[in-house]
């Protein structure tokens, strides 16, 4: 077993290949349907409404029969140029704080230029949409990672970029805002008054908070008025969560070095990407060679998709214009508090992940805002890391595990995705050392009105 608490790879060990988890899944992965006829592909209706958002070469990607993808040379080279490979550490620190005989791992995302594991599919769909001749690419952002990594994709392939950010946090985290027109993107609060969808919803509550269903569906309608532009998205699709995947095949890598193998794997889910990216390398291990590791995504009380939703499909928007998908899922037009981990305020979940939690492959837990952020100050005093508040759920969970291995005494190993940093998210710190954060928990009522909507698909 390897000494010390770090391990990095070269340059030259950089994984060359995406892993594909689809020709891996148990039978029944269900495919999308198309937002008007409720049908599967291949309705021309729906392949020419996905061709017209996403490139071709992505769009081949999330239906190949391949295990593995090349990752093409353009991409590596900017994933080197950002910060790939990037370290695993192990969280002495806290595991001698907690008195736990669990060895706590973590895989470090926070240490491109926009500190979080976006960069990993936001670089190629930039480079194939820029090998298309796209001009300008479209999209929404919750906490404003995803948009900060598209906006800088956008930079390194010479592309215009528009993000509609949800207004809560663009009111709320200023510097997100600022790093995205830094690298030259343009950014609206969402709602918006650029948008016919937006402008309806602005009608109704000028103040209205936003989410992630209500901006993407203001990226893909302005995408689909204008030439030359399509619209890009950070997590829940197939190529997405493929891309993603570098982070796991890094971590397998890693872990050997250290000499030892997951018992459970964990990270935080908004749509799913960065807790697929590191954990479905090892959940083929457990599909293939029967492998015993837990994995366990983590949301907030706040938008309970997977631990109080229902499994069906439903629209990936508010404005029903993307196509349906079936996903846990709190109905699109459920109205997501304000919290402060952003990128955790959607209504589903990425369709692979939601089919292996569903099969039994994968656990979900749900935790509110104080409890998470409480995880986050003990990770911060102990091995000084400011989480991201996204980040801080897949911790929380950490904590627990690491406690119940002390009162049980196994010494489990745990990995976890340090998806991101917290250092432009201090507001949520602020709050919480003052005593005035406030906790968030779906109520029935707000259950049921999302879930009333979703729609009748026939028989």
């Amino acid at each position: 077993m390897m000494k010390g608490t770090k391990v990095n790879l070269t340059a030259d060990e950089i994984p060359r290949k995406w892993y594909n988890i689809l020709p891996d899944l148990p039978p029944g992965y269900p495919p999308p349907l198309d937002p008007k006829t409720f049908k599967p592909p291949p309705a021309p209706e729906l392949m020419g409404l996905l061709s017209r958002l996403f490139p071709k070469e992505c769009l081949a990607q999330a239906a190949s029969p391949q295990s593995e993808i090349d990752i093409p040379d353009e991409v590596l080279e900017a994933y080197l140029a950002i910060g790939r490979p990037t370290p695993l550490q192990r969280a002495t620190r806290l595991e001698k704080n907690l008195g736990t005989p669990a060895r706590i791992y973590f895989k470090r995302e926070d240490v491109n230029p926009v500190g979080s594991h976006k960069p990993n599919t936001a670089i190629p769909q930039a480079y194939y949409n820029m090998q298309e001749g796209i001009e300008r690419i479209t999209t929404e952002t919750g906490a404003g990672q995803w948009g900060s990594a598209l906006a800088l994709a956008c930079a390194l392939f010479k592309m215009d970029c528009t993000v509609y950010m949800t207004r809560s946090s663009y009111l709320t985290k200023p510097g997100r805002k600022t790093i995205m027109e830094t690298f030259g993107a343009e950014v609206f609060p969402s709602p918006s008054e650029n948008t016919e969808f937006g402008k309806k919803l602005l009608k109704k509550d000028k103040n209205h908070p936003g989410s992630l269903g209500i901006a993407i569906s203001e990226a893909v309608e302005d995408c689909m008025k204008h030439e030359k532009t399509k619209y890009s998205l950070g997590s829940v699709l197939d190529f997405v969560l493929l891309h993603q995947t570098i982070v796991g095949l890094e971590a397998k890598a890693q872990m050997e070095r250290f000499g030892v193998y997951p018992d459970v794997v964990v990270g935080c889910i908004g749509g799913g990407s960065n807790y697929a990216g590191l954990s479905y390398p090892f959940v083929r291990d457990k599909l293939k060679k029967n492998m015993g590791a837990r994995f366990i995504a983590v949301e907030p009380t706040a938008v309970p998709s997977t631990t109080k939703g229902v499994y069906a499909f439903d629209y990936g928007d508010t404005a029903e214009i993307a196509p349906l998908v079936k996903m846990y899922t709190v109905g699109h037009t459920f109205q997501c508090p304000p919290i402060h981990a952003a990128g955790l305020r959607y209504h589903g979940k990425a369709p692979s992940l939601c089919f292996l939690i569903n099969k039994g492959i994968m656990e979900s837990r749900a935790y509110n805002q104080n409890e998470v952020m409480a995880a986050a100050d003990l990770f911060a005093k102990t091995e000084g890391f400011i989480a991201a508040p996204e980040t801080a759920h897949a911790i929380k969970a950490v904590v627990d595990l690491a406690l119940e291995a002390k009162e049980t005494g196994e010494e489990e190993t745990i990995l976890f995705n340090y998806s991101g940093h917290g250092l432009l998210d201090l507001r949520v710190y602020e709050e919480y050392y003052a005593k005035t954060l406030k906790d968030f928990q779906a109520t029935d009522e707000m259950l049921d009105a999302g879930l009333r909507a979703l729609p009748k698909i026939p028989a």
